[in-house]
């Protein structure tokens, strides 16, 4: 193996097997959907399988050495070096390659928002059901909160998935009905 040469398991067919190309890849993210975190990042493109999870890590590290992005309160932000990097190189990657990981962080990026106001703890029961506690939280304290049972850990899933996705539709339908007038 090359000194370029990047780990592959994991990556589909048309991901990338090249340090380089990762380390430019990784530039042209954080240009264009930064600040992000490394947790947003990673997320994105294992989503995607676009890189292998090692070389992630690796080429973050690297890139920060060489001063093309800087690591402040856990966030990547690129510096005007990765600016120039990233406009002058990173069409070198293929285009799919650079909208699905784009389009990935920016889906992380979105869902790391909601789950900030709008969570959901699982907890399972002896016999298999679980219970759901879902929960809207505004101005630093919890809003609204509200306890489900399921049948199995899969609706759980479920459930917590789309209360987190769809947080806001559901705490809106329920103060419209708890405060319409009746008829």
């Amino acid at each position: 193996m090359t000194a370029n040469d990047a780990f592959t398991a994991g990556v589909r067919p048309g991901g990338l097997t090249s340090s380089t190309e990762i380390r430019l890849l990784l530039c042209y993210l954080v240009k264009n959907a930064g600040p992000i975190t490394r947790q947003e990042i990673e997320n994105a493109l294992m989503e995607e399988a676009l890189v292998n999870y090692f070389e992630i890590g690796s080429c973050l590290d690297d890139i920060t050495k060489q001063q093309l992005v800087t690591l402040t309160n856990g966030s990547y932000a690129i510096t005007e070096k990765g600016r120039k990097v990233a406009q002058e190189l990173a069409y070198d990657l293929p285009r799919s390659v650079r909208e699905r990981a784009v389009a990935a962080v920016l889906r992380c990026q979105t869902w790391a928002r909601k789950e900030a106001k709008y969570s959901a703890s699982i907890t399972e029961k002896a016999d298999g059901h679980c219970s759901i506690r879902c929960t809207v939280k505004g101005l630093d304290e919890d809003l609204f909160c509200l306890d489900l049972g399921t049948p199995d850990r899969l609706t759980a899933e479920l459930v917590k998935k789309q209360f987190i996705l769809k947080g806001n539709e559901i705490y809106q339908l329920l103060i419209n009905k708890l405060t319409e007038e009746e008829k």
